[in-house]
């Protein structure tokens, strides 16, 4: 069990945090939500197969539309605003800010679902994840305007990846209310339904870029599978496991470690580098995460 636990939190750990380069590899070439829509079709029909074979259980009708529903959420919107903006900003800081996804599931949580005030100490870590946010990329110039007005990438993906973080954290919260298939068909039914929003995203604002896809190597398809492999099967199946079989506190570790080895792997690979009050926001992000989700159950 022990030896489970440690192969499930490592692929995790170093998986999920290398996701973020890889989609940045892969967008070199292809516009973000043509990619989403690529990735996804193919690990959902993958997954799904599987679901079906070992499950052995078809889905009804209300829980095909209900997984659509999740995925549209969590891979439509989702995942595909960090495929978007990991194109413009470095992997490293996409993954800081994903990390705070515990400060909207807490909000909207109490906003509509529980409707329980968190305790103040998760309080106090959600407002320390946002101000390392607004610490790090500065919009109004207020901590370090000389490097803020050197800066090397564009604000304008924040709102839209602000946007992806609250579909990410609606659809977690409404998963286990809602009536779904059995876990892997679940996630393949989900990944299928990201996939036709990503089309339908890309078809609208991406149609003229298209072409580019004639124009993918290698390095591209070798992003592409890596993250359906490791990123959508491997991740998941590991992640799942952790659910159902380790305590939710070290589960929920993954938040702030992801962000640790986006950070190491952009500086490594895709030569990404991070100034010092970067770097002095990445801790106090972390450090929120950590209040956040610290003896959560």
């Amino acid at each position: 069990m022990k030896t489970k636990l440690i192969t499930a939190l490592g692929l995790v750990y170093i998986i999920w945090g290398s996701t973020y380069l890889g989609m940045k590899i892969a967008a070199e070439v292809l516009p973000p939500f043509l990619l989403s829509a690529i990735r996804f079709i193919i690990a959902g029909c993958l997954m799904t197969t599987i679901g079906l074979v070992r499950e052995k259980t078809l889905p009804t009708k209300e829980q095909v539309r209900n997984a659509a529903i999740v995925g549209v959420l969590l891979l439509g919107c989702g995942n595909s605003s960090v495929a978007l903006a990991v194109k413009f900003i470095p992997s490293g800081l996409v993954a800081l800010f994903v990390a705070a996804l515990p400060a909207w599931m807490i909000m909207l949580d109490w906003a509509f679902f529980s409707k329980q005030r968190p305790k103040p100490l998760t309080l106090g870590g959600l407002a320390l994840g946002f101000v390392g946010l607004f610490y790090i990329f500065d919009p109004f110039h207020f901590f370090h305007t000389a490097d803020a007005a050197a800066r090397s990438y564009p604000l304008w993906p924040i709102p839209v990846l602000t946007a992806g973080s609250i579909a990410w954290a609606l659809g977690s919260l409404l998963s286990p209310r809602l009536n779904l298939p059995k876990p892997l068909t679940a996630s393949g039914l989900q990944m299928l339904a990201g996939m036709l929003a990503s089309i339908i995203l890309s078809y609208i604002l991406e149609r003229q870029d298209w072409h580019l896809a004639g124009q993918m190597t290698l390095r591209t398809w070798s992003a592409i599978l890596y993250l359906v492999f490791f990123g959508s099967l491997v991740g998941y199946t590991a992640y799942s496991w952790l659910v159902n079989n380790a305590p939710t506190r070290l589960t929920a570790t993954y938040a702030y470690v992801n962000p640790v080895v986006a950070i190491f792997l952009g500086w490594l690979i895709a030569h990404e580098s991070l100034s010092v009050y970067a770097m002095i926001g990445s801790g106090i992000v972390i450090a929120g995460v950590v209040l956040m989700t610290w003896k959560k159950k």
